[in-house]
């Protein structure tokens, strides 16, 4: 009996001295000493590394015994009593589902983009070339047949500075034209060939085969102030035969129809300082009466040529955002002896005047997207003979008022518009005043990278030879839309509406036009172009209504 109490007394001692505490299971081989970051610390109440974390009445009640236990408790912030996730960043994880602060930015501070959403395939890696760099341009695939570049171009020398990207080109058919000392000239011709059903434009249609050369010229200073643009084009149409006069009575038209044109002016600026500029402007137009016009007399054996030749000097001034334009013109026009079928000659020197007027404008900058204004023309003319070959005094004067607004909304829609009121009134009291709206527009819009939309609109006051008739109150809206196929294939399409009013007679013509052109640019110097083109002359007047259908092809050679 005496060796069990032995052994039972010896193991209730050992018990007694190793009782199994958390201690026993410390992760560190060799110790029982828990380290301060380790993972499996003790945290409640009783903790010596954590502190004393007693209740306030507690806390009192032994402050008074424990003096050491007070001086560690100094300076700790305590964790018991405090609500859940107080003191938590304006951002990340907050345990009562407040509503997280959005980050502000200031005014033009560039935002970062939000992270894709679930589902949102990885972004495409950037391809690099073998030196690391990033490649300028992705070629069809990597085994395609590439010509080889030497290192300096290729950008693989070692030390080299980065290439800088070319500009893209935004006409990459266009002409690249030469520099002619310091004028950047730009040169093109025309060359078409085709047929008009009714050249003439008379009721009773005769079609002929044609040709026509269209050359152009525009020259453009580069100078770091003032500037110069030189701006010529022009056009020669030849039939091969003329028109037949039918049971031998004579044409509305001209047995010779062939017509040449020409449109050229020189702008000329001076920068007197940086808010003065002094303005000029050289023009010339040459060109004849059009077909089916009613100033077209009958027999003739061409068209008489007339010339208009004339010149705005001006001023600009800027007064920060107003801009304050005032100009002066002068133009005169001739107009060639008529030539008849008869062999005579038919003067039009009752034709020919000389014009002097004034205009000026005032617009105001509102950004730099929107720039309305108000402009004001006034002129006058005078025959070189004082009546006409109806016994009519043309001498008349007038002008025009409107407003209007210039737009550009970030290139995608950009050009200006207006609207105002034109009159004329004339020496001799049997004509009345020539007066009407006046609408002028010219806007442009890039609805997309590859289509562009444009509209045009005019209105002119002309002179006219018809008895009794004070003049011809003219309207012209076009609409056009190009489209590229690809970069070197684009297709234009083209509708005109217009109204001709002879104010003072019953006569109203109505004009349409609708036309599709193709061209197939080979090269920056050469493109191939094609046209087909109707037209209508609708008119009030009995026999004096026309149509025509022109087909054209040739080439264009620029430079």
């Amino acid at each position: 009996m005496v060796l069990p109490c032995l052994v039972l007394t010896a193991t209730t001692g050992l018990a007694r001295a190793q009782t199994v505490t958390p201690d026993l299971f410390s992760p560190n081989r060799q110790s029982q000493v828990i380290t301060q970051d380790s993972p499996l610390r003790r945290t409640d109440a009783m903790d010596p590394l954590n502190g004393l974390r007693l209740p306030d009445a507690d806390r009192d009640r032994r402050s008074s015994s424990s003096s050491t236990s007070t001086t560690q408790r100094i300076g700790q912030v305590p964790t018991y009593g405090l609500p859940a996730a107080n003191g938590a960043a304006t951002s990340g994880y907050d345990s009562l589902n407040r509503k997280r602060l959005k980050p502000k930015y200031y005014p033009g501070q560039a935002k970062p983009k939000p992270p894709p959403g679930p589902g949102s395939p990885a972004p495409t890696p950037q391809p690099l070339t073998a030196a690391g760099q990033l490649r300028l341009s992705i070629p069809p695939s990597e085994t395609a047949n590439k010509p080889p570049l030497p290192p300096a171009m290729a950008g693989t020398i070692v030390g080299q500075p980065p290439r800088k990207r070319l500009k893209v080109d935004d006409d990459p058919f266009g002409a690249v034209g030469d520099y002619a000392g310091s004028f950047m000239v730009k040169t093109a011709v025309e060359v078409m060939a085709g047929y008009d059903t009714n050249p003439g434009r008379l009721n009773s249609p005769q079609g002929k085969a044609f040709y026509m050369v269209a050359p152009e010229f525009v020259a453009m200073s580069d100078w770091e102030r003032h500037a110069v643009v030189a701006d010529l084009r022009g056009s020669f149409t030849g039939y091969g035969s003329q028109l037949t006069p039918i049971d031998g009575s004579p044409l509305s038209a001209p047995l010779d129809i062939d017509r040449p044109n020409f449109t050229g002016h020189i702008d000329g600026r001076l920068d007197v300082s940086r808010d003065t500029h002094l303005t000029a402007q050289a023009r010339l137009l040459v060109s004849t009466d059009n077909p089916g016009s009613p100033n077209v007399q009958a027999g003739l054996a061409r068209y008489p040529i007339y010339t208009t030749v004339g010149g705005t000097f001006g001023i600009d001034q800027h007064f920060n955002r107003m801009q304050v334009s005032l100009g002066g013109t002068v133009d005169r026009t001739d107009y060639q002896w008529s030539k008849l079928t008869d062999g005579t000659s038919s003067s039009n020197d009752d034709r020919n005047f000389t014009q002097y007027g004034g205009v000026g404008r005032v617009s105001y900058e509102l950004n730099p997207a929107v720039k309305p204004f108000v402009e004001v023309e006034g002129d006058s003319r005078f025959h070189d003979l004082y009546l006409d070959r109806n016994g009519y005094a043309r001498n008349s004067s007038g002008g025009y008022v409107k407003a209007g607004t210039s737009f550009e909304f970030t290139r995608i829609l950009f050009g200006e518009i207006s609207i105002g009121y034109a009159r004329r009134d004339y020496v001799d009291p049997r004509l009345s005043p020539l007066e009407g709206l006046l609408t002028t527009a010219s806007l442009t819009w890039n609805a997309t990278p590859l289509t562009t939309a444009k509209f045009y609109s005019d209105t002119q006051l002309g002179e006219t030879t018809l008895p009794g008739t004070s003049g011809v109150l003219s309207r012209t809206y076009t609409i056009e839309v190009d489209h590229d196929f690809r970069r070197w294939l684009t297709g234009i399409g083209k509708f005109t509406y217009g109204t001709l009013d002879y104010q003072g007679d019953n006569r109203t013509d109505t004009i349409y036009s609708v036309s599709a052109d193709l061209i197939y640019k080979m090269t920056r110097s050469l493109w191939i172009k094609g046209t087909v083109r109707r037209d209508w002359l609708d008119s009030n007047l009995a026999g004096q209504s026309s149509a025509s259908t022109v087909v054209m092809l040739g080439v264009r050679v620029q430079n």
